[in-house]
C-alpha cells in the first residue's frame, strides 16, 4: 500500500474508532478526537503529510458555517443581537490583538504580522463541544443560542482579520485604514453575495422534486456562496452563512418532506466526517510541524503555548465580566433588563470558548511562501500554538464545564417546554381544523376521516395534559405502551421479511424498500 491508501485507511479508522470511544465515555467527540487525533500522527509508520493550504479552507469551511447557519436560532440570536455583534466582532478582534502582543513580546523575533495572523487563527470559538455539553444537561436554550450564534458569526471576523493578517505577512505591508475598508468591505460583499445565491438556489429547489438532486444542490450551496465571494475578496464565510440562513428560513416552504428528512440525514453525517477528519488530520500534521520546531526546546514550546492559551482564556473571562457591566451603565432602558444575563449563566459562556475546527482550517491555509519566495515566518510555530489552544480549551474547559453546570445549578426553565408543547398543540390544532374542511370533500370517505379526527384528539389531549390545562388521565402511559406495541410489530414484519429474502422468495431491494417504510413508521413514534 502506498501513503495515499494507507492514509485515507487510517483516517477512516481513527474518525470511527475515537467517536465510538467518546460515545462510550459520554464526551463530545472533539475532545477524543483532538487527543486521539495528536497520538496517532506520531504512530510509526504512519505517513508523515502537508496539507495543501489552498485547499484546506475551501474544503473543510463553506459547508460547516452553512450548515450552523442553516440550523440556526435565528429568533434567540435576534433577541441577543446586541451582546451577540459584540462577541462577534469586539471580543475577536481583542482577543486577537491581546493575543498578538503577546505572542510577539514572548517569541523572540516573531514579526507583528505572524504574531496577528496566531491572534486571528486562535479568536473565533468553535460552539459544537459546548453546545452538546450544555444541552445534555438540560441549560437554556437561549443561552445555548447565544454561544451557538457567536461561533457561526465570530468566524467572519476572524478570517478577515486573518486575511488582512496574511496579506501583511506575504506582501510586506499594512495599512490601519486599508484594513479597515477592507474589512467593511468584506463584510458587505459577503452579505451580498450570500443573499444572491441563496435567492438563485431556492428558486432552482423550488422547481427541482427529485431528493437527490435537491440534496446534492444543497451539498454545494456554502462552496457556491464562499467560491465567488472569496475570489473577489469579500467574506466567504458570511457568504456562506447569509446562505445557509436564506435556506433556513426559506426551505420549509420550497423543500417536500421527503427531500427534507433524507437531507437532514445526509447533513448529520456529512458534518461529522469533516470535523473528525480535521482532527485528525491535523493530527498527522503535527508531527511535521513539531520536527520543523527543533530550534525550539521543548520546555521553551510547552511555555509558549500555555501563555497563548491563557491569553485566549482569560481574554474572554475578562470581557464577559466588563463588558455587560459597561453597557449597563450606558444604557438603563427598563426594556434591556429582561435580556440581561447573570452572572452565573454568564461564566458558563464565558467557559465555553473552546477553539476547533475553523482555527484549524485557518492554520493549516497559511501559505507555504511569501510573495517574494521566502518561507512565510514561523508557519510551524502557529500551527503548533493553534493545536495547544485548540487540545488546551477543549480538554480544560470541555471536561470541566459539566461540573461548573452542575455546581452552578443552571437548568432550562419550564417555558421551553412550553414553547414545544404550544408548538405541538398549534400543529394539532391545525390538522384538526383541516380534517373537518376536509370531511365535506366528495373524496374523502367518513370512517376514514373519524379514524383520522380520533387519532388527533387523543394526540391534541396527550399534549394539553402535558402542558397543564386538562388532567392526565393517562395519556402518557398509554402512549408508551402503544409505541412499545408498535415497535414490537414492527419488529416481527422486519424479522418476516428478512425471512423472506434470505429463502430467495423476494429481492433485496424489494426487502430495503419495505423495511424504509417500516422504519419511517417507527420514526413517528417519539411524537
Amino acid at each position: 500500500m502506498g501513503h495515499a491508501e494507507i492514509l485515507i485507511a487510517g483516517l477512516l479508522v481513527a474518525v470511527a474508532g475515537l467517536s465510538s470511544l467518546a460515545r462510550r465515555l459520554a464526551l463530545p467527540y472533539p475532545i477524543v478526537l483532538v487527543i486521539g487525533g495528536a497520538l496517532f500522527g506520531f504512530v510509526p509508520g504512519v505517513p508523515a503529510i502537508t496539507l495543501n493550504p489552498n485547499v484546506v479552507l475551501v474544503v473543510f469551511l463553506p459547508p460547516l458555517v452553512y450548515a450552523a447557519a442553516f440550523f440556526a436560532n435565528l429568533n434567540d440570536m435576534r433577541a441577543n443581537l446586541r451582546g451577540l455583534t459584540l462577541s462577534s466582532v469586539g471580543l475577536v478582534l481583542v482577543t486577537t490583538a491581546v493575543v498578538a502582543v503577546a505572542s510577539h513580546a514572548l517569541v523572540r523575533d516573531l514579526s507583528w504580522g505572524a504574531a496577528f495572523a496566531l491572534g486571528a487563527v486562535v479568536s473565533p470559538t468553535d460552539p459544537m463541544a459546548a453546545a452538546t455539553i450544555m444541552r445534555r444537561l438540560d441549560f437554556p436554550r437561549r443561552l445555548v443560542s447565544v454561544v451557538e450564534g457567536e461561533g457561526l458569526f465570530n468566524d467572519a471576523t476572524a478570517l478577515v482579520a486573518y486575511k488582512v493578517a496574511v496579506a501583511a505577512v506575504i506582501g510586506g505591508g499594512f495599512s490601519l485604514v486599508n484594513a479597515g475598508g477592507k474589512f467593511i468591505l468584506a463584510a458587505v460583499g459577503g452579505v451580498a453575495i450570500g443573499i444572491a445565491v441563496g435567492w438563485v438556489i431556492a428558486a432552482i429547489r423550488a422547481r427541482t422534486q427529485d431528493a437527490q438532486t435537491s440534496i446534492t444542490i444543497s451539498l454545494f450551496s456554502g462552496y457556491a456562496a464562499f467560491i465567488p465571494a472569496n475570489a473577489i475578496g469579500a467574506s466567504g464565510v458570511l457568504a456562506a452563512v447569509t446562505t445557509g440562513i436564506y435556506m433556513g428560513i426559506r426551505g420549509p416552504s420550497i423543500v417536500d418532506a421527503r427531500t427534507r428528512l433524507q437531507g437532514f440525514f445526509v447533513w448529520d453525517v456529512l458534518d461529522f466526517i469533516l470535523n473528525a477528519s480535521l482532527f485528525v488530520l491535523v493530527g498527522l500534521e503535527l508531527r511535521t510541524v513539531v520536527s520543523g520546531l527543533t530550534h525550539e526546546s521543548a520546555l521553551t514550546l510547552v511555555g509558549y503555548a500555555v501563555a497563548v492559551s491563557a491569553m485566549v482564556i482569560v481574554t474572554r473571562l475578562v470581557w464577559f465580566f466588563t463588558t455587560p457591566y459597561l453597557i449597563r451603565l450606558l444604557d438603563r432602558r427598563p426594556a434591556q433588563r429582561p435580556r440581561r444575563v447573570g452572572a452565573r449563566p454568564r461564566l458558563v459562556i464565558a467557559w465555553s470558548g473552546m477553539r476547533g475546527a475553523v482555527s484549524l482550517a485557518a492554520a493549516l491555509a497559511l501559505p507555504l511562501r511569501t510573495n517574494h519566495g521566502a518561507a512565510f515566518p514561523d508557519r510551524d510555530l502557529i500551527i503548533f500554538l493553534t493545536f495547544a489552544v485548540i487540545f488546551s480549551t477543549l480538554i480544560l474547559q470541555g471536561l470541566t464545564l459539566p461540573g461548573l453546570i452542575r455546581r452552578l445549578g443552571i437548568v432550562r426553565g419550564s417555558d421551553e417546554d412550553a414553547e414545544e408543547l404550544h408548538a405541538r398543540l398549534a400543529a394539532v390544532k391545525a390538522a384538526l381544523a383541516q380534517i373537518d374542511e376536509l370531511a365535506s370533500a366528495d373524496w374523502t370517505r367518513d370512517d376514514t376521516i373519524e379514524r383520522m379526527r380520533a387519532s388527533y384528539e387523543y394526540r391534541k389531549r396527550r399534549f394539553a395534559a402535558r402542558a397543564g390545562k386538562i388532567e392526565d388521565d393517562g395519556y402518557e402511559d398509554r402512549s408508551l405502551a402503544y409505541q412499545q406495541l408498535v415497535q414490537t410489530v414492527l419488529g416481527a414484519q422486519r424479522e418476516a421479511l428478512v425471512k423472506l429474502r434470505n429463502d430467495g422468495e423476494i429481492s433485496n431491494e424489494v426487502m430495503n424498500r419495505v423495511v424504509q417504510e417500516l422504519d419511517l413508521e417507527e420514526s413517528r413514534l417519539e411524537i
